[in-house]
C-alpha cells in the first residue's frame, strides 16, 4: 500500500493519514508514525529532502512524502569565468550551471535561466545570448559581427535561475558571469602562386592557418579535385599533384574551422592560390579540314582565313603563332596560293583558275616558339557558266506519229551540249517550246543525269483538226551567262507529221436519264442520243427494250416511246443504245434508265371479304369492323387513303368511321339497333388534288345471337354445397359430349364455314 504525504505540514497533530484495518506499526525507528483505533498518523511534520520515504509493517505502508517547492536554486560555481574568441561565431562558448534540492521529476525542480544585464553595454547591448533550458552562453549575431578586445576586453553578465519553469510564483537566484575577450589569429592567409606541371616531390605545402582559441578541425572546400589539396591538423596546407594552368588558372580554396563535435566555430577564411603558365600547349586549329570554294574567273582573292588557338597564358609570349602553307596536291600550277605569316588569311595569286585542276588540297602549319600542328585546306574551283549550250544540227524529224497515239507516248529526244563541268549548275540545260505549240499538245521532260530532252505527247491528237506541227526548240542554262551569249545554235527545229486513223464513234454522255408520265401518246421524243464520227456518221440502235416499247432514229438518234406506258406495270426502263460506225465495225454504247412518273388515274378500292362479318346489338365495347383499302399509284397520289360517310343523318346518327394507322374501323354510333342487315354507305378517297373517289355500299349484319348473348354476372358471395355439387355435374356432362362430338367429326370431311355460323363469332378490334 502507497500512500503520498505533502511534507511540511503545519496542521493540527496527530495528523491522521489513512485507516486500516488489523494494523500492526513496525519499521518507524525514529518514532514519527502512531495508530490509534486502526488509524495511522504522524505526530510532527515531514521533510522530503531529509527523506522521501517511510516503509511501515506488519504488511508495508509505504508513505511517500509529496515534495513542496521549499528549496531556491543554486549556482554551481560562485563564481563564473568564461572567454570568447575574436571572429567566433553565433556557437556557445561556455555553460552555466544550477541544482535545486526539490523533487527532479516536478516542476519544483525544472530550471530556466535568463540573462539581466550586460555591463559595459558597448558596442551594443545585447551581444550576448542565454539559453533558457541548458545554460549555454553565446554572442549574439550582433555580438560576432561587432566584438573587438580594442573596445572592450571584458564584459560582466548579470544572469538568473529560476525554478518552475520560470513561472511568476518561482524562487529564483542571480548571479555574475564574467567574459573575457580574447584575440584570435584566425584570418585568411596571403595569396599563393604555383607555377604549372611542378616537378615534386609530393606533397608539397604551401600555407598555413591556426585557430588560437579551443581545440579545432580544420577542412577545405572549393572547386578543385578531390585530394589536390589537403590540410592537416595543425592547419598546414599541403598541394598533392602537378597544376595545370588550361585546366584552371586559379583556385580559391574555403578554409573551415570547426569544434570536434563538428560545430562551426568561425567564418571560413579563404587562400587564394594562381597558377603560372609553361610552354605546353602547341597551338591547334579548330577543326582537321576546312572546304572552300573559289570561281575559276576569280582573279588574285583572299579565299579562306585559318585560325589556330593556344592554350598557353594570353599575357605571355608562348601563344604568338605564325602560319605557313607546307603542301598543295596537285602540286601544278607552283605559286598558286599563299599563307599570311600572321593573319593565316588564304588566298589565290593566279590571275584566273580557268584550266585548273577542278579541287586543290592544301597544308598550313601553326608554329609558336617551340610547338606546331597542321590543317588541310580542301579548295574546290567552282565551274562558272561561260559556255552556252549548242545544239548539234539545226533542224530533227519530219517524225510521223498517229492520231491515235497514247498520251505519254515520247515523240523523239534531242540533246544540247555544254562544255562547262559536267553535273554543275552551269551545265544544267533548260528547254523550252519557243512557238508552235500554243494548244499545249506536246510537253518536254528532261533527264538531269544526261540533259537530253524528251518530246512528250500530252494531248489526244486530230488528223482531221491538225496534221503537221513545227515546233521551235530553245536550250538554256539554269544559271545566267557570265561570258558570251545565247546565239543560234542554242535553237533547233522540230518537225511532226499527224497519220490519219480510222475512228470509231463517240457519245456526248455515258448515261442518259429521261422522265415520261404514264399514259401519254406514243411517238413522242423523250430524248436524243448525240454522237460523233469524224470519218462518217454513226447508225444508232437499242438493245434491252424486250417488250418493245421504245424505238430510236437509225440516224437521227431520237428515242421515243412506241405506246402508252403504265407506271403500275412498270415504273423503270434500262437499255442500251449502240452507236457503230458506218466504214467499220466500231461502236460505242450508252445507258439509257427512263422514269415513268406518276399520274393520278386509279381509284382507292375496298380491300378484303367483309360478307361474313357482322356487330353485337346491343352494342358491344371496342367492337368494329376493320376495314383495309389501297390505291395503286404511288405515294404521291394514292399515299393517305380517307373514308367519309355519306351525308345522311340517319347514317351518320348510326354509324361511325374512326381511321387506326393504315386501316378504318366501322362501329356503331348508339347503343341499340335491330338486329338485321344494314347497308352502310361511305366514301373512299385518295390525297391527290383533285381527289379520285369510290363509293362502297357496305352490308353490315347486326346480331343477337350465338357470342353476341350477354354474358352471366358472377355469384355473389360464398357459393353453398348444392352450388357446387351441381357445377361439378354439370362440368362432367359437358366434357362428355364434347367427347362424343369429336368422335363423330373425325370420321366426316371438314366443310367449309357458312356465312351463318360465321356470323356468330364477334369481330375484335385489330390494331
Amino acid at each position: 500500500v502507497k500512500i503520498g504525504v505533502p511534507e511540511n505540514y503545519d496542521g493540527i497533530f496527530p495528523w491522521y493519514l489513512t485507516k486500516y484495518s488489523d494494523l500492526v506499526l513496525t519499521g518507524d525507528d525514529e518514532g514519527i508514525f502512531g495508530v490509534d483505533a486502526q488509524f495511522l498518523y504522524a505526530i510532527k511534520p515531514l521533510d522530503r529532502e531529509k527523506q522521501p520515504s517511510y516503509s511501515l509493517q506488519t504488511f508495508t505502508v509505504e508513505v511517500f512524502v509529496i515534495d513542496k517547492n521549499d528549496n531556491v536554486p543554486t549556482f554551481i560555481e560562485e563564481s563564473m569565468r568564461g572567454s570568447v574568441q575574436l571572429g567566433l561565431l553565433k556557437i556557445p562558448f561556455m555553460r552555466v550551471e544550477a541544482v535545486d534540492r526539490d523533487d527532479r521529476n516536478t516542476a519544483h525542480a525544472e530550471l530556466r535561466f535568463s540573462m539581466m544585464e550586460q555591463t559595459p553595454r558597448i558596442p551594443s547591448s545585447q551581444m550576448f545570448f542565454i539559453d533558457s533550458i541548458t545554460g549555454e552562453v553565446s554572442l549574439t549575431e550582433e555580438g560576432a559581427s561587432t566584438l573587438d578586445p580594442e573596445m572592450c576586453g571584458r564584459y560582466k553578465l548579470s544572469v538568473m535561475v529560476k525554478d518552475m519553469a520560470g513561472r511568476t510564483n518561482a524562487f529564483f537566484t542571480s548571479g555574475i558571469v564574467t567574459v573575457e575577450v580574447t584575440g584570435n589569429t584566425w584570418a585568411s592567409p596571403d595569396p599563393v602562386r604555383l607555377q604549372e606541371n611542378l616537378p615534386g616531390p609530393y606533397p608539397i605545402p604551401i600555407s598555413q592557418v591556426k585557430w588560437s582559441g579551443s581545440q579545432a578541425a580544420y577542412s577545405l572546400d572549393g572547386e578543385f579535385p578531390e585530394m589536390l589539396f589537403t590540410i592537416s591538423r595543425e592547419g598546414v596546407i599541403y598541394l598533392n599533384a602537378p597544376l595545370d594552368r588550361e585546366t584552371q588558372d586559379q583556385f580559391h580554396i574555403s578554409i573551415v574551422v570547426e569544434r570536434p563535435d563538428g560545430r562551426q566555430i568561425a567564418k571560413p577564411v579563404e587562400l587564394r592560390v594562381m597558377v603560372g603558365d609553361a610552354n605546353d600547349n602547341r597551338p591547334t586549329f579548330p577543326q582537321a579540314q576546312y572546304h572552300t570554294v573559289v570561281k575559276e574567273l576569280a582573279a588574285r582573292t583572299e579565299i579562306l582565313t585559318v585560325q589556330a588557338a593556344d592554350n598557353d597564358d594570353p599575357k605571355t609570349d608562348n601563344v604568338r603563332i605564325f602560319y605557313r602553307l607546307v603542301g598543295q596536291i596537285p602540286e601544278s600550277p607552283r605559286a598558286l596560293f599563299r599563307v599570311d605569316r600572321d593573319s593565316g588569311v588564304i588566298s589565290v595569286q593566279a590571275d584566273s583558275m580557268e584550266g585548273t585542276a577542278p579541287q586543290y588540297t592544301l597544308t598550313i602549319t601553326a608554329e609558336d616558339a617551340k610547338l606546331n600542328s597542321s590543317c588541310t585546306v580542301v579548295v574546290t574551283v567552282q565551274d562558272e557558266n561561260n559556255n552556252p549550250p549548242v545544239f548539234s544540227q539545226h533542224e530533227y524529224g519530219p517524225f510521223h506519229i498517229p492520231e491515235d497515239a497514247l498520251v505519254g507516248t515520247t515523240v523523239t529526244s534531242v540533246l544540247a551540249r555544254d562544255a562547262d563541268v559536267r553535273g554543275g549548275d552551269s551545265w544544267q540545260v533548260d528547254y523550252r517550246l519557243e512557238s508552235g505549240n500554243e494548244e499545249e499538245v506536246f510537253t518536254l521532260v528532261t533527264d538531269r543525269q544526261t540533259n537530253e530532252v524528251s518530246l512528250i505527247l500530252s494531248k489526244v491528237l486530230d488528223f482531221e483538226r491538225e496534221s503537221e506541227y513545227i515546233l521551235v526548240l530553245s536550250a538554256q542554262n539554269q544559271v545566267p551567262l557570265v561570258r558570251g551569249r545565247y546565239g543560234p545554235l542554242s535553237t533547233a527545229t522540230v518537225s511532226i507529221y499527224v497519220d490519219d486513223v480510222n475512228e470509231g464513234p463517240v457519245l456526248s454522255q455515258s448515261h442518259y436519264e429521261v422522265t415520261v408520265r404514264e399514259g401519254e401518246e406514243p411517238g413522242r421524243v423523250i430524248a436524243t442520243i448525240r454522237g460523233y464520227d469524224p470519218d462518217s456518221h454513226p447508225i444508232y440502235s437499242l438493245q434491252g427494250d424486250t417488250k418493245k416499247y421504245f424505238s430510236i432514229g437509225k440516224y437521227s438518234g431520237e428515242l421515243k416511246t412506241v405506246q402508252a406506258l403504265d407506271r403500275e406495270e412498270n415504273s423503270t426502263y434500262t437499255m442500251e443504245v449502240i452507236a457503230v460506225d458506218g466504214n467499220s465495225s466500231l461502236s460505242a454504247s450508252t445507258l439509257v434508265t427512263v422514269q415513268i412518273l406518276d399520274v393520278n388515274d386509279n381509284s382507292p378500292v375496298l380491300v378484303g371479304d367483309y360478307s361474313w362479318k357482322y356487330l353485337c346489338t346491343p352494342r358491344w365495347e371496342d367492337q368494329a369492323l376493320v376495314l383495309a383499302s389501297r390505291d395503286s399509284d404511288g405515294p404521291q397520289h394514292g399515299g393517305r387513303l380517307n373514308f367519309s360517310l355519306r351525308s345522311d343523318a340517319t347514317v351518320r346518327r348510326n354509324w361511325k368511321l374512326t381511321p387506326i394507322n393504315t386501316h378504318t374501323n366501322l362501329s356503331l354510333n348508339i347503343p341499340n339497333l335491330p338486329p338485321e342487315v344494314y347497308m352502310v354507305p361511305f366514301t373512299i378517297s385518295d390525297s391527290s388534288s383533285p381527289p379520285r373517289s369510290t363509293f362502297i355500299n357496305l352490308p353490315c349484319p347486326c346480331n343477337v345471337r350465338g357470342n353476341c348473348k350477354i354474358a352471366a354476372k358472377p355469384l355473389q358471395g360464398m357459393p353453398t354445397i348444392q352450388s357446387a355439387v351441381g357445377l361439378l355435374l354439370g362440368t362432367f356432362a359437358v366434357i362428355i359430349i364434347l367427347i362424343v362430338i369429336f368422335v363423330r367429326l373425325s370420321y366426316q370431311n371438314p366443310k367449309e364455314p357458312s356465312k351463318t355460323s360465321q356470323e356468330r363469332v364477334p369481330l375484335k378490334i385489330s390494331i
